[in-house]
């Protein structure tokens, strides 16, 4: 039996501003650091052998302060990488959603069915992540950490459920929150969803789901 933990990587500006962020190399701003110390402080006690993250420096940074903890190194993983917005990336959601007004509705109502142009699809979100789980429940032992994306996170815990992509909105991710699964008998068992409850000392309200 072990724990999975995924947990979302801190705020950035490109989270409060709407932008979709993709592969874009973008820095935790002050609010997601402190949320980052936060998580970090409330996962301390628990007992980590194993901590992943998507190359990305705000994942990195993220699991970083997390592992200070605990004195582990971050395990740099591509597979946990963001998702690939093609030529979504960098641009405002106001204006993706002028510019590609069908595929934009089709991303909201059928997100399951989109390849975002120049991008890739959830599908290949749900392979290459789903992949780092089974190298996970292999390697280790105790708790391990996934720090990872919103969009990630969300298609790893449909995947993990059982569930498809069509579910991708029916499942919110915040900032800093943790996912926790149990794996026991070759099932995971969700013991807690999108816990934010260590980030009640910034006193902010959680941005859309975006």
């Amino acid at each position: 039996m072990m724990d999975i933990i995924l947990a979302r990587h801190g705020e950035t500006e490109w989270n409060v501003e709407e932008i979709f962020r993709g592969r874009s190399d973008i820095d935790l701003n002050e609010t997601g650091l402190k949320q980052a110390e936060l998580l970090a402080g409330y996962l301390s006690d628990l007992d980590i052998t194993a901590i992943y993250s998507s190359p990305l420096k705000r994942a990195m940074n993220t699991a970083e302060i997390i592992a200070r903890h605990h004195g582990l190194n971050v395990i740099s993983s591509p597979g946990l990488i963001d998702f690939n917005y093609g030529k979504w990336q960098g641009v405002t959601n106001r204006e993706i959603k002028e510019k590609y007004p069908e595929l934009y509705a089709e991303w909201n109502s059928h997100p399951d069915r989109v390849t975002i142009p120049g991008g890739e699809n959830l599908n290949d979100v749900r392979e290459r992540a789903s992949s780092v789980v089974k190298t996970v429940i292999t390697e280790c032992e105790g708790t391990a950490v996934l720090v990872s994306h919103r969009v990630v996170i969300k298609v790893l815990i449909c995947a993990l459920l059982g569930l498809d992509n069509s579910c991708f909105w029916n499942v919110r991710q915040d900032n800093c929150g943790t996912t926790t699964f149990t794996y026991e008998d070759g099932l995971f068992i969700l013991k807690e969803h999108n816990n934010t409850s260590f980030l009640k000392p910034i006193q902010k309200t959680p941005l859309r789901d975006f």
